[in-house]
């Protein structure tokens, strides 16, 4: 066996790649039980399954930042270990994250050969080298980005691109893609799509890990189902369909993916007239009821998650009146919205919805600590009771009630943030990108759920970009385009064809 870190050829007809019996146990949890995986040049290779099935640590195994108990990992014929991330990614092994790993204050020719920049004799960086072979390595990708700009002024869009320039800065054979279009538009999507393609004429072996099922079928070439840390099977694409995954991913038939509430609605919970917001939107009219379900629908940037934040108090309200439970009020700020049972589920848990050092128990409890506590201490034993339901009613994966909510996938993380305003017994519950980065059984548990509050007599509403998920939910729809509400939608008129319309007509 050898460390990785030297470059060998192999013939492109045999694997690039070989993980064979691969077995990691974490403290409680057996993560990887003896699973095997291959990757050909030149392939795009999907792996799939539920949150917590083991695939990001498959692929953190892979990349150096795991050390597999059992198993061993075949690289261009050789046997390796990856120690390190630094030796994979030197052994052309490169892993994108699905929260992008750049740092902020950086330049992007730093980001790119960041742990790897070029030095003197004397160990003094030699910058024009740095910036001329970021450079080189943007262009081979029809990037014209200056290496000299800093990291943190670029949409999320480039800075996937400088992730994907590493590739090319450290010759990689083998390139994995953890859910990289969770935040990128339709058009970005596509020319991430494009230089995916362009990866595969150079002989580049493309692992991509996603729960939609569209990019699956649109560029992979075989795909691999993990359920449950074991291997469930692969499959050729153009072989296979959505219920075959399905089946393989959740062990049985997915009867109904999506489900809308059909009770009565009651009295109305919130109502906005003409609401604005200096720079997000303005003269919003919104209104919504026990027991509905509204969903609210546009492109990225048309001011729905601004929205969502202005009526929780993150953001101030410049304009127009608040309707709560049929009386005016002033714009809440957060404390106080959440007091009166109004609760929001922001578009990205790590940076805004979590504490990712805290346990999951914790998190649940944070907004709430003077209904856990008694005297200045907390009361740990309701905390777990507490812990227990909403683990049981959500199906979370977790060890137990103090395992930190970093060390869990991103579809368990989503459903403590629910968690935490479930346990508070909301009247209106707002949801921005409810099922994001979340497997196709535990979406189909959500969208139930979303339901099943409603008919509880719960007002909520979906912020989606997912067309299919927004029509499957809602029992009306309002679409926003340039921060203005600009359409309505229900009953057999909401189809797809009128909310691309709505979306898509001149402000």
């Amino acid at each position: 066996m050898r460390d990785a870190g030297t470059h060998y050829t192999q013939p492109l007809d045999k694997p690039v790649l070989k993980l064979d019996g691969i077995t990691k146990v974490f403290p409680g949890v057996k993560a990887l039980d003896a699973v095997s995986f291959d990757l050909r040049a030149g392939e795009v290779h999907a792996l799939m399954g539920e949150n917590g099935a083991g695939k990001s640590t498959l692929m953190k195994v892979l990349a150096g930042i795991h050390q597999p108990d059992a198993g061993r990992i075949v690289h261009n014929g050789v046997e390796v270990r990856m120690p390190t991330p630094l030796a994979a990614r030197a052994s052309g092994i490169l892993l994108i994250h699905q929260e992008l790993s750049l740092s902020p204050e950086l330049s992007i020719a730093e980001n790119i050969y960041l742990g790897a920049w070029p030095t003197n004799a004397l160990g003094i960086l030699r910058k024009r080298k740095l910036n001329r072979d970021a450079a080189a390595a943007l262009h081979s990708l029809g990037c014209d980005y200056n290496p000299r700009a800093r990291v943190g002024t670029l949409s999320i869009a480039r800075k996937q691109m400088v992730e994907i320039a590493r590739t090319q800065a450290f010759n990689a054979n083998v390139v994995i893609f953890d859910e990289p279009t969770a935040s990128l538009t339709d058009t970005e999507r596509d020319q991430l799509f494009a230089t995916i393609r362009d990866l595969q004429k150079r002989n580049v072996a493309v692992i991509y890990i996603s729960h939609k099922m569209d990019e699956i079928f649109q560029i992979s070439d075989r795909i691999t189902v993990l359920r449950d840390g074991k291997l469930q099977g692969t499959v050729d694409t153009a072989d296979s369909d959505i219920d075959q995954l399905t089946r393989m991913m959740i062990g049985r038939d997915l009867d109904s993916y999506f489900t809308r509430a059909t009770g009565q609605t009651g009295p109305e919970v919130l109502r906005l007239e003409g609401l604005g917001c200096e720079g997000c939107f303005k003269d919003v009219d919104l209104s919504v009821a026990a027991g509905e379900v509204l969903g609210l629908y546009g492109l990225i940037g048309a001011g729905r998650s601004e929205l969502a934040e202005a009526v929780f108090g993150i953001r101030k309200v410049s304009a127009g009146r608040i309707f709560w439970m049929g009386r005016e009020i002033t714009p809440p700020s957060p404390r106080k919205a959440i007091d009166m049972g109004l609760c929001l589920a922001p578009e990205s848990r790590k940076e805004q919805g979590l504490v990712l050092g805290m346990s999951g128990r914790d998190n649940i409890t944070l907004p709430h600590l003077r209904d856990f506590s008694r005297l200045l201490m907390m009361r740990r034993t309701h905390e777990t009771e507490v812990f227990e339901r909403y683990r049981g009613i959500l199906k979370i994966k977790t060890s137990g009630p103090d395992q930190r909510v970093a060390d869990l996938s991103g579809g368990n993380q989503q459903k403590f943030v629910l968690a935490k305003w479930l346990c508070k017994t909301p009247r209106l519950l707002i949801l921005d990108e409810p099922t994001r980065g979340i497997d196709v059984g535990s979406k189909s548990a959500i969208h139930a759920l979303i339901a099943e509050l409603a008919e509880q007599g719960l007002a909520v509403i979906v912020i989606s970009s997912e067309m299919p998920e927004v029509l499957g939910v809602s029992n009306r729809i309002l679409t926003m385009s340039d921060g203005r509400i600009n359409a309505e939608f229900s009953g057999a008129g909401m189809t797809e064809q009128a909310l691309i319309d709505a979306v898509s007509a001149p402000t």
